[in-house]
């Protein structure tokens, strides 16, 4: 029942993404998911975290450039003092951890993989980890096969594990994190500059955007916008390492591993909740 319960509102949530220009309302939204719009409103609460109506609302860039310029300074601020930003849910909530030489030279030789499939209010989601970390996180749009088939030629030496139980813990800790639980891990494969700016993507705020030249600029490089949207593009562990939050600088969404509109929605579902969270208290 969960499953059908996430596949539905995944369906939901693209629905009112692709039509939020139209507005649709909450009986449209419900006739779609195949349920009342009593129980419509409950189940997407209970999994997305806001009501339709508040996810809605967060369905548009139109604000975008000014988002952009609110948050530059964050991420300069953070980046160069080596914290994350207090607008995230804790500190360090996610940390790379990046492959050594020796595994990437043996293809994982020695090294078991778990990996599974598990339902998020965005689609289903491929998801593997390893004891040091989770080494991928990518919504699927089919059977899954083009994923786990990557995950091999990623890792041809490495045992691989079924294990859906697992998957949906980690995609349960993604969705709907505790602030008393370990941080992730991720564990990456990539260059030095590619893992530089994965690393600076965990600095962009929850709900927050920033643009690839303002992540160029923060890394000192005021010309590499390109190479940055590059790693951005090569980065294999969504959510997690936040590549959706990064956009051009016109405002315009720029491009996305799981689509625009799964990108699209992701952003609109954390303004949404940022936007219920109680503002912090100001302290002496």
């Amino acid at each position: 029942m969960e499953d059908q319960h996430y596949l539905r509102i995944a369906e939901a949530i693209a629905y009112l993404t692709e039509h939020a220009g139209e507005q649709p309302s909450l009986d449209d939204a419900a006739e779609r998911a195949g349920l009342s719009p009593f129980h419509f409103q409950r189940i997407f609460r209970a999994y997305a975290g806001v009501t339709p109506k508040q996810f809605l609302a967060h369905l548009t860039l139109q604000n975008a450039k000014g988002l952009l310029d609110a948050n530059a300074s964050v991420l300069d601020a953070s980046l160069d003092v080596g914290l994350s930003s207090p607008a995230r849910l804790h500190d360090h909530f996610v940390t790379i951890d990046a492959v050594t030489p020796g595994e990437y030279k043996t293809g994982g030789l020695d090294l078991t993989i778990s990996y599974g499939f598990a339902p998020t209010p965005f689609g289903t989601a491929f998801v593997a980890q390893t004891a040091r970390g989770i080494c991928a996180f990518a919504f699927i749009d089919g059977n899954g096969d083009a994923e786990f088939a990557a995950l091999a030629a990623d890792w041809p030496n490495a045992k691989l594990v079924r294990d859906d139980d697992g998957a949906r813990v980690i995609a349960h800790r993604t969705f709907a994190p505790s602030e008393n639980e370990t941080p992730l891990r991720v564990l990456v494969k990539g260059t030095n500059w590619q893992i530089r700016v994965w690393r600076a993507l965990l600095e962009i705020p929850d709900g927050a955007l920033t643009s690839y030249g303002s992540i160029a600029r923060a890394l000192g490089n005021a010309d590499a916008s390109r190479a940055v949207g590059s790693a951005i593009g090569k980065n294999a562990i969504g959510v997690l390492i936040p590549c959706h939050r990064v956009i051009t600088s016109s405002g315009s969404l720029g491009g996305y591993r799981w689509g625009p509109v799964r990108k699209r929605a992701l952003l609109a579902w954390e303004a949404a909740r940022r936007s219920e969270r109680p503002a912090l208290s100001s302290r002496a």
